[in-house]
């Protein structure tokens, strides 16, 4: 840890013990429900009897650990949400954007942004306070704080929801770096988790015959093309867009792209192997760019990204194609 970070976690320390003495402090996970958002907010929740972890949505990853573990987590009804009149503050995890996290904040809250997105949409007040750290997972970050201010929280059942965030945040680890291994390392260490049994379990995914169908459906229809100096196959689905990517991913693919459009909303979800992002591919920055193009939210890592909005989804498909249209190409590193 370097001493920016040491500086960052020190401050979020004395933002959160005023914010609990001044009232409850949700710590709010983004709206998609995944593994790392989840497994943060309720381990950085475990923490304090002030902290609650909170949210519109559990992922189908998520929703199976938090039951297997009987983790508290509280399903929030977005904007309908009553929140308590004497708040000492919001904790917002994994959310690089207001719209991200599904529920309209109340003002005049201090809030703390705790995320490892490369790119950032939140505007701070005076008395917010954001920690953006270049690492694979969010909750690499929340156990940097446990380890320095809460170590007695980091129980087995804390350090899998943060492993199990870690675990899926990098792709089972094909996305990882040198400080993943090294958080990893720490979770494991000294503790009385089975890593290849929690492993499959983490991968152990059922799937409906109308999922199977429509995944089914999705391949059919990929195609591919060249974009630019990168090839692109890409699709539609109605459901499990990031599985149906990844498997376009093993098909060769440089870059996969599924869109989806339901209730009005449309949603680009994008994979790349790690041979794509080595050359240059950054799917978040695209993903980025696709936004303040056509409006909507995008952004996410460099394998694995996301846009949504209201634009048409072929009219989606083709702005983001057009920004890997432009993307340069670094040499083959091998």
């Amino acid at each position: 840890m370097n001493q920016a970070e040491q500086a960052d976690l020190d401050a979020f320390h004395a933002w959160l013990s005023d914010a609990c003495e001044r009232g409850p402090v949700p710590v709010l996970t983004g709206k998609n429900g995944d593994m790392d958002t989840v497994g943060s907010a309720i381990a950085l929740a475990s923490s304090h009897p002030r902290l609650m972890a909170c949210g519109i949505h559990l992922g189908r990853t998520a929703k199976r650990v938090v039951e297997e573990l009987q983790a508290p987590f509280r399903r929030i009804a977005g904007d309908r949400t009553a929140w308590p009149q004497s708040m000492g503050g919001i904790i917002i995890v994994d959310a690089a954007a207001p719209g991200q996290v599904g529920v309209a904040l109340p003002e005049g809250v201090p809030l703390c942004i705790i995320d490892h997105h490369a790119t950032s949409d939140w505007v701070l007040a005076e008395h917010d306070i954001s920690l953006q750290w270049d690492v694979r997972a969010t909750t690499q970050i929340v156990d940097s704080y446990l380890q320095r201010y809460s170590p007695a929280t980091r129980t087995d059942v804390v350090r899998k929801m943060l492993l199990a965030g870690l675990i899926t945040d990098t792709g089972r680890f094909r996305h990882a770096d040198a400080g993943a291994f090294q958080s990893a390392h720490a979770l494991l260490d000294n503790s009385g988790i089975d890593y290849a049994s929690f492993l499959q379990f983490i991968e152990t995914e059922t799937t409906s015959p109308s999922e199977r169908g429509s995944m089914l459906r999705g391949l059919s229809r990929a195609k591919s093309i060249d974009s630019g100096k990168w090839n692109i196959v890409h699709t539609y689905s109605g459901t499990l867009e990031g599985r149906l990517a990844s498997m376009l991913v093993g098909t060769g693919a440089e870059i996969a792209l599924v869109s989806r459009f339901r209730d009005g909303q449309t949603r680009l979800t994008a994979r790349a192997p790690r041979s794509s992002t080595q050359q240059g591919v950054h799917l978040g920055n695209l993903m980025a760019a696709v936004a303040e193009r056509i409006g909507g939210e995008g952004g996410g890592h460099d394998g694995a990204a996301g846009w949504s909005g209201k634009t048409d989804r072929i009219a989606a498909e083709s702005a983001f194609i057009a920004q890997v249209a432009i993307a340069t190409r670094k040499e083959d590193p091998s």
